[in-house]
């Protein structure tokens, strides 16, 4: 560990293979609070590269015990939060329709840290468990097109770090990688970021993970999902090549709103708001899960172009196809205390 940190302390990057390395080191039963706090401090401090951040997360994600066989055009849509917009949930929602259009989503998410309603808190006032086995999951998945993943059960191994990031107070490398350390082997991904800045770096971790396709995006006024309230920046990633790109209200045919008007509040009413948009209910709401789920769809592969995403994501909503997934996850959950399952 002393070697890694004086590294960091210097301003030297360390290598994937180093980063593994010494993420497995604070996972173990003889590292101490004040190695791990030395270590998100340093790392904080120098600015963390992409093959810092993917030698993190790999080694995160083969602690999980929620590993799945690979499942063929898998995405995850879940955004790094810390945008402090208070939106309402849009990429739970969005999530929905995305599978409404027959695409596999494995959300990843957990309760609120900066907002009022996180997607765990949002689903469970749904009526979704968070409580979801890996047989559970995997079983959704299959049969159902979407399930949640609830961070704290799925990295169980994390523990050591909680504890540090709490007493820290301070922004670390956890505050971005949430989306990268789903444990579901992912063939696509959509990522929401909160800084312009961590468009590229990212990219790039995407890319050193193995996802075939990628959109990495940071919404006017820095909202961490694509909005209708101005210009959108984005990076997409596609067999390997990354291309910067921008996207308006304009560009895609939609109406421009305010960031105020897609607010939402606590658990229960983002809960409402989301039934709204998968009922049909036109509005700012409604839009603006157009773009984001339409974005997914591209991301995905479905659609060739976003514009094309976004009429598959209305006729997914339309057809009631993405509330019959909500719906579904809703009873599949009725029946785990049971013992059904």
């Amino acid at each position: 560990m002393k070697s890694y940190l004086e590294k960091l302390i210097n301003r030297v990057d360390l290598t994937f293979d180093e980063m593994k390395e010494v993420t497995e080191y604070c996972l173990t039963d003889t590292v101490t609070d004040s190695e791990i706090a030395a270590l998100l401090t340093a790392l904080h401090s120098k600015g963390e590269t992409a093959e810092e951040i993917a030698g993190i997360v790999e080694v995160i994600r083969s602690k999980s015990t929620f590993h799945t066989t690979p499942i063929p055009d898998a995405i995850d849509n879940c955004g790094t939060g810390g945008d402090k917009s208070f939106s309402f949930n849009i990429s739970t929602t969005s999530a929905f329709v995305l599978a409404g259009a027959g695409i596999t989503v494995a959300k990843h998410g957990n309760r609120s840290i900066t907002s009022k309603s996180g997607s765990a808190d949002v689903l469970e006032a749904l009526g979704v468990s968070l409580s979801l086995s890996k047989d559970h999951v995997e079983e959704l998945l299959h049969e159902n097109k979407i399930a949640f993943l609830f961070a704290p059960n799925v990295h169980g191994a994390l523990r050591p770090f909680t504890k540090v990031r709490k007493d820290l107070g301070i922004r670390t490398v956890f505050n971005v990688i949430g989306p990268l350390t789903n444990p579901i082997p992912l063939d696509t991904q959509l990522l929401g970021v909160y800084n312009k800045a961590l468009l590229p770096v990212l990219a790039e971790s995407l890319k050193k993970l193995g996802r075939r396709r990628a959109v990495v995006i940071n919404g006017a006024g820095n909202v961490d999902e694509a909005t209708l309230s101005g210009k959108n920046n984005l990076i997409f990633l596609n067999e390997g090549h990354i291309e910067e790109l921008t996207l308006t209200p304009e560009s895609v045919g939609l109406p421009t709103y305010t960031k105020e008007e897609i607010m939402g509040g606590d658990a229960k009413q983002n809960a409402d708001i989301l039934l709204s948009v998968l009922q049909g209910k036109k509005g700012a709401y409604y839009d603006t899960i157009l773009l984001n789920a339409g974005l997914g769809i591209f991301t995905n592969g479905k659609a060739e172009t976003i514009q094309d995403g976004i009429e598959l994501a209305r006729e997914s909503i339309e057809s009631g196809a993405a509330l019959e997934k909500l719906e579904k996850l809703i009873e599949y959950s009725k029946k785990i205390p049971s013992g059904v399952y």
